[in-house]
């Protein structure tokens, strides 16, 4: 592999990596190309999308890494995606984690759902999107091919457990399962999950015959039943065919730099499952969909013996190879990736396309004002659209003791069980705009690195200049990328940081309206706080802010007392006592009431 940087007429016209940074040499993008000239070249086209452009405008330069072989470009391609997380390439951790069943690597197996992967032999069926579906497969397996109930190592008993008194546990702790009986249970749920039910339910009509005529009718009664369940179990399936591979068909949908891609899973000719992904895209389809399926199947359960892509065919002769040979490393299963040859392939890749475009215009649909999030993406050169908007205000009780409120906006629409409110706990009751923002940020955002939270794609702050410099110091020194605007009330203005001049919207405009309308509920939010500390009123959010108080200790709280007043006044060991809590818990809830009432005095 060779490794340079340089300028865009002098990158090579081979295969290989190439990596955009930014001006602090942080990796933004990761992409591979057959050419590297020609598909970087593109990215400096006039006729570029928006969100190309936006992201063009961060790149200080752009590296390459030469490579030998496609296998070699998929590889450290993935690997660079790994450990740069790029902002702009796509992260399916993002996503959904579908449940899957589990079938246990132990002398006697059990079957349970997990949405945790255990390299340790034991074997996985799904994923299931529909969970639904999944609990009718462990209620269907439960009552047909019960298996031991207990977590723990088998030890040897006398009497079995309730469980198997009403025919859900196999009890082979006392004997009552043989383990060839055992095993043949264990046969018959992977028949299942494998869709494999013709030659199930035939093995079964088999047994309700010979029971028949044994006159076991009791036998031939469960069995009968048994086999209407199976056979109800795949009355929805919609795809069908007869062949018994087991194939995974995706297809994709793209417009304006957005894209959902539909993942079908096909088991024994029937359609087990149906995944859709979400993805910005900042490439051609050749290039995103094989960063998907490097990324999906590196996490997964496990891989197909079939993967059909719904590319042009020399695109699959080009990214086949590499991908099928790092899908078997990742999941230890050849794989093969096709091209969609057949008739039969080509319309279940249809199916796939047509599941991707309506999720896609679900996804249009579900954003609210998209119009006005969309010209506030232009308006504001933001590089996502702004589907999730943080506000912030800063308010006082007449003059100090100030508080913060945080509301959140997605899709142009108000989330309150999102919002949150704040009471300063740097600022010792003086009134500092800034420095209360400074607090209100640091504490916001600190806790969604550390507890993983979605992060807003715009970040409003009622205020000017000096309130959109302190939130985005504390935005970089948390290392954090997110686009910061205020929202001035007196003449509408919008600041940006590193810009001198405001920018003024029409009035009664698509954007400006998506921006008052998280300010004023901010505004809103915040003043409704700042009028509870005035009347001294106690609610359980206060509660909720002091570390080792949940719901629970609080509707306990507020039950014994009363007013903020009665906990400020109460000794921190009957607090402790009445509310079942540590001493040292209570002591910081008679504090916090006490700093609340005394705030709304000095308010006063």
């Amino acid at each position: 592999m060779e490794k340079a940087s340089a300028s865009v007429g002098h990158f090579p016209a081979t295969s290989g990596v190439y990596l955009m940074r930014s001006g602090d040499d942080t990796v933004l993008y990761v992409g591979k190309a057959k050419s590297l000239r020609n598909r970087v070249r593109s990215y400096f086209n006039r006729d570029r999308d928006a969100k190309t452009t936006v992201l063009m405008k961060k790149v200080d330069r752009i590296e390459y890494v030469v490579c030998r072989k496609e296998y070699e470009a998929l590889l450290l391609e993935n690997n660079l995606i790994k450990e740069h997380r790029p902002r702009y390439n796509i992260n399916l951790k993002d996503g959904k984690t579908y449940p899957v069943i589990r079938i246990t690597n132990e002398e006697y197996p059990r079957v349970f759902r997990t949405r945790h992967i255990v390299d340790d032999g034991s074997e996985y069926f799904g994923p299931f999107p529909n969970v639904y579906r999944l609990d009718q497969y462990i209620e269907l397996i439960d009552r047909l091919f019960p298996l031991r109930k207990c977590r723990k190592a088998i030890r040897k008993r006398e009497h079995p457990c309730l469980y198997y008194h009403i025919g859900r546990c196999a009890a082979v702790c006392a004997g009552k399962t043989s383990h060839e009986e055992y095993s043949e249970r264990v046969d018959g749920i992977r028949r299942l999950l494998s869709g494999d039910t013709d030659a199930l339910i035939a093995r079964l009509e088999a047994d309700m015959s010979d029971a028949s005529a044994r006159l076991e009718f009791e036998r031939a009664a469960t069995l009968r039943d048994t086999i209407e369940s199976i056979r109800t179990s795949h009355e929805e399936q919609h795809v069908v065919d007869f062949d018994p591979e087991i194939r995974d068909y995706i297809g994709w949908y793209e417009r304006d730099g957005l894209a959902s891609v539909t993942l079908l899973h096909l088991r024994a000719g029937k359609l087990l499952g149906t995944e859709n992904y979400h993805l910005d895209v900042y490439a051609p389809p050749d290039e995103y969909v094989a960063q998907f399926a490097a990324q999906y199947y590196q996490s997964a359960a496990s891989a197909p013996e079939k993967l059909i892509i719904g590319l042009a065919c020399e695109q699959i002769d080009e990214i086949a190879p590499p991908l099928a040979r790092l899908i078997a490393e990742q999941t230890g299963r050849s794989v093969e990736v096709l091209f969609p040859e057949t008739s039969r392939d080509a319309s279940i890749v249809q199916l796939a396309e047509e599941n991707a475009r309506r999720d896609y215009d679900k996804r249009i649909r579900e954003r609210g004002n998209t119009a006005g999030l969309e010209e506030l993406q232009k308006v504001l050169a933001l590089a996502a659209l702004p589907l999730r908007i943080e506000g912030f205000d800063i308010a006082h009780v007449e003059g100090t003791h100030p508080v913060a409120s945080l509301v959140t906006f997605v899709n142009g629409r108000p989330e309150p069980s999102e919002y949150r409110r704040y009471h300063m706990r740097t600022l010792d009751g003086r009134v500092d705009d800034f420095a209360a923002m400074r607090e209100v940020v640091a504490r916001r955002y600190t806790k969604v690195v550390n507890d993983g939270l979605p992060a807003p794609d715009l970040i409003l702050i009622d205020g000017g200049k000096g309130q959109v410099s302190a939130a985005v110091a504390m935005l970089t020194a948390l290392e954090l990328d997110i686009a910061v605007v205020g929202l001035a009330k007196r003449e509408e203005e919008i600041f940006l940081p590193g810009r001198s001049d405001s920018i003024r919207l029409p009035e009664g405009s698509e954007p400006l309206r998506v921006l008052q309308a998280v300010r004023d509920e901010a505004h809103r939010f915040a003043t409704t706080f700042r009028a509870s500390l005035q009347s001294g009123d106690l609610t359980t959010s206060e509660l909720l802010s002091v570390p080792g108080i949940g719901p629970k200790r609080s509707r306990r709280i507020l039950e014994r007392f009363e007013s903020l007043s009665a906990i400020a006044g109460a000794d921190a060991e009957l607090i402790a006592a009445e509310a079942s809590i540590p001493l040292e818990t209570a002591r910081a809830v008679r504090d916090a009431a006490t700093d609340a009432v005394d705030g709304a005095s000095n308010g006063r």
